[in-house]
């Protein structure tokens, strides 16, 4: 173990949260930029999907020229959290629609020199054993991701501006953190481009596709799932209760989103390690599955059958995630580790925009009683995919034994 590691972590964790408050800024106050960018049922859709197509975008970009690896990342991540502080709070003088979602989509694009560019970071500090390390990073993405619900609790009273300042701070902060409190591994590992030319590689190599298809099943329901649970806490509260404070519902988004994901993160990191990757991934996806598919049946019922049954889904359906990374990096080959990962992450982040703006189309079609039935169409290819990979991993040791024999 590297000295100092842990302390790395945590300020890496603390910048991460803050600086992805970014990401649902401007979607926890959607209601509000609709009535002031006067924006239609097409450009709704463009609001939502504005930040994974920056996201996409600057992933292809950063990894194509090697930016994590031509500078400092600390400085990379620095100059990218300011960045996205910068773009998020030019909202504030948005006045139209078209100016509002090019801010959002470039805002995607810094955000990928924040997450990525992290991960890194953190593999120099971690370079064995990382699955726990991972996953309290992935608990720091996830709790920033819901850090504006927890702002809303707060700013329900007053406007919408208070949300884009307050995440813009947020950002700001984890700019200076990184920059002046966080300091270099000592350690650096290898450069792992990313080649347009070894994309064949990445999709003929059957493990990682395998790995890459339980990912993307993953995708297909995690954002999905974080855009549009508050909306359907907020039908089915004030279905139940008319009376419900708006504050409850972004109180309970926080807990469902931040807190019980944060806690599946940890948790799945440190489970991963006991009894496997593969084993942790469809765990959690048979889980998440059976709560895509039961908490519209929770519609207009208790509260608190609701809630639980949302913490649940919370805490499964990111406890995973991590290790879908960590699955590729394990049986890549060396050359197109980099690749590898680059194409997991673009085709997940691409993916989430479809079903994002699947489910307005679905709920018109089927209400809010079945309309996460569709999202646990992922999770259940996902574990058809992992199933095969752990099969394949547990030939390929068996293989090995018998050679040595």
């Amino acid at each position: 173990m590297i000295p100092g590691s842990w302390r790395a972590l945590g300020w890496i964790g603390l910048a991460e949260l803050c600086a992805l408050s970014l990401w649902f800024s401007a979607s926890v106050i959607a209601p509000e930029l609709i009535q002031v960018w006067n924006l239609s049922s097409s450009s709704e859709a463009w609001l939502s999907a504005s930040v994974p197509i920056g996201f996409v975008m600057g992933a292809l970009v950063s990894s194509y020229f090697g930016l994590a690896d031509r500078f400092n990342p600390r400085k990379v991540l620095a100059v990218s959290a300011f960045l996205g502080a910068l773009l998020n709070a030019l909202l504030l003088l948005a006045d139209q629609a078209f100016f509002g979602i090019m801010l959002r989509i470039l805002t995607g694009v810094s955000l990928a020199g924040v997450y990525p560019t992290a991960v890194k970071i953190l593999s120099q500090w971690f370079p064995k054993k990382r699955g726990l390390a991972v996953g309290i990073l992935i608990a720091a993405l996830t709790l920033g991701s819901s850090l504006p619900h927890f702002i809303v609790i707060f700013s329900s009273s007053l406007n919408w501006q208070l949300v884009i300042i307050c995440s813009s701070i947020l950002a700001l902060l984890a700019a200076v953190i990184v920059n002046w409190v966080l300091t270099d591994a000592p350690v650096t590992t290898k450069k792992l481009p990313f080649s347009f030319k070894l994309i064949k590689k990445v999709v003929s190599n059957k493990p990682v596709m395998l790995a890459n298809y339980g990912y993307f099943g993953h995708m297909w329901e995690l954002y999905a799932m974080w855009t549009w649970i508050p909306i359907f806490l907020t039908a089915s509260f004030t279905s139940y209760s008319p009376g419900i404070p708006p504050w409850f519902i972004a109180l309970s988004s926080f807990i469902i989103i931040g807190i019980a994901g944060g806690i599946g993160c940890v948790a799945g990191g440190l489970v991963s390690d006991k009894i496997g990757r593969a084993n942790l991934t469809i765990i959690s996806m048979c889980i998440s599955a059976i709560c895509c598919i039961l908490i519209g049946i929770t519609f207009g019922q208790y509260i608190w059958l609701t809630l639980l049954l949302s913490i649940i889904w919370g805490m499964s359906v990111i406890a995973d995630s991590a290790q879908f990374s960590a699955a590729v990096s394990e049986v890549a080959e060396v050359e197109y580790v980099g690749t590898a990962l680059t194409f997991q992450m673009c085709i997940g982040f691409l993916i989430t925009i479809f079903s994002i703006n699947l489910i307005p189309i679905i709920q018109r079609l089927v209400g809010w009683e079945w309309v996460f039935a569709c999202l646990a169409v992922g999770p259940i290819l996902g574990i058809v995919s992992m199933v095969q990979y752990k099969r394949h991993d547990f030939n390929n040791v068996k293989g090995t034994i018998g050679h040595f024999k």
